[in-house]
């Protein structure tokens, strides 16, 4: 009997090593660029794991949150505020974060305006890449509603860069944005720009799991991922994402948006 229990052990873990698994990537950029820095690294996953990854890329943050929120991806990469909502609608679990780094929004607003104070934003039209836009829109709306007390007239201008040419150009009175996509910009631009908030800091972005995927693949893949972030050989994989310290992500770390009032400016799709 103890031999049937090893055999039929066996074949079912040959079975989950042969299954392909899905994982989907928040469109942060276009499906080409996504590809270029995903691929090399799911790749050596696979590799080190003997477990079949198939990247799967879309085109737009609404088909990505509706995949998710139909449980489509076996993993994902996404924000944290996603990550919260894919745990309520599926079950999700958070398998790794950048320890390196937090998020964080920041606002800015022109040199020129003589604007320093947040008071002296109320009623004004502030540009955002999105709603759902995390540090750059989320949080900030949020934090200047819930903890400041201002109402604004939020402008949706598609993209982070388009957010710092509006506030350069005084086309709105300031801008949501995160450190990262600011300091992605020409020196010209930012030197017209200074920062006059910063949001509260959430851990960046998880890689999750859905539930159905068995617990022994989920640890191969995390394992697998901790172990290249380790790697001098491997772990320049990780650098185009970005992830700097790959650790073990947490529930509770995520969970703690849902305390600071973020459901009341999200918006479904």
């Amino acid at each position: 009997m103890k031999y049937l229990v090893a055999i039929l052990c066996l074949m079912h873990s040959s079975l989950l090593l042969a299954q392909e698994y899905t994982f989907g990537v928040v469109p942060q950029y276009e499906p080409q660029k996504l590809n270029a820095i995903w691929q090399p690294l799911l790749k050596q996953v696979s590799k080190q794991t003997g477990v079949s990854i198939k990247l799967i890329t879309v085109e737009s943050i609404p088909v990505f949150e509706k995949a998710f929120a139909n449980g489509e991806y076996d993993f994902a990469y996404m924000n944290p505020w996603h990550s919260v909502v894919a745990y309520e609608k599926q079950g999700y679990l958070p398998l790794i974060k950048d320890a390196g780094r937090k998020l964080q929004g920041i606002l800015l607003v022109n040199k020129d305006s003589n604007i320093d104070n947040l008071s002296q934003l109320e009623g004004a039209e502030i540009a955002f890449p999105a709603p759902n836009a995390l540090g750059a829109s989320l949080l900030m709306r949020a934090d200047l509603a819930l903890l400041y007390g201002l109402t604004i007239k939020p402008v949706y201008v598609q993209t982070h860069p388009s957010v710092y040419l509006n506030v350069a150009l005084h086309s709105t009175m300031a801008g949501g944005g995160v450190m990262g996509t600011f300091k992605q910009q020409p020196e010209s631009l930012q030197n017209k720009l200074k920062i006059l908030y910063k949001t509260r800091e959430i851990s960046r972005h998880p890689i999750v799991a859905h539930p159905r995927v068995d617990p022994a693949i989920q640890l191969k893949v995390q394992q697998a991922i901790l172990d290249i972030g380790q790697s001098p050989e491997h772990k320049h994989l990780l650098a185009g994402i970005p992830i700097i310290k790959p650790s073990i992500a947490t529930l509770a770390e995520y969970q703690q948006l849902t305390q600071w009032g973020l459901r009341s400016f999200y918006v479904e799709n």
